[in-house]
């Protein structure tokens, strides 16, 4: 098992839940504001940073609701999720992030999802 630390992280986002969706599952809407491409088949994506490729494979996913992968080169029990939550009063929409990282590494990993989900928001127009 990993010594990796598990930290959550939750945003509002200005969207509906299934165009959100559409931009956590699939390769051209994670392409816009996760990885610079990504290529999928089937289970198994493909995420490319400057020339570099990180292999994950998708756990779970439910339409509208979450998506769930776990890096192929990562630490067994480790993942990350990207779960979309609606407020029953409100209607708010917020993604809520659950990733894994070394415990000296978590403000770091954190930082990176701040800069992914500040893109992620301008993709969607949201504020």
């Amino acid at each position: 098992m990993s010594d990796k630390i598990k930290f959550e992280i939750e945003y509002v986002i200005q969207s509906s839940p299934q165009l959100l969706y559409q931009y956590l599952v699939t390769p051209s809407g994670l392409s816009e504001w996760f990885a610079d491409n990504v290529n999928s088949r089937g289970e198994k994506y493909i995420f490319i940073w400057d020339g570099a490729e990180e292999e994950a494979k998708l756990l779970k996913r439910k339409s509208d609701e979450f998506v769930r992968f776990s890096w192929v080169e990562g630490d067994e029990g480790t993942y990350f999720e990207m779960k979309i939550i609606v407020d029953e009063i409100t209607k708010d929409v917020s993604l809520f992030i659950t990733d894994f990282a070394e415990e000296d590494e978590v403000d770091e990993a954190k930082m990176l999802w701040e800069n992914q989900v500040s893109d992620l928001k301008q993709v969607l127009g949201s504020k």
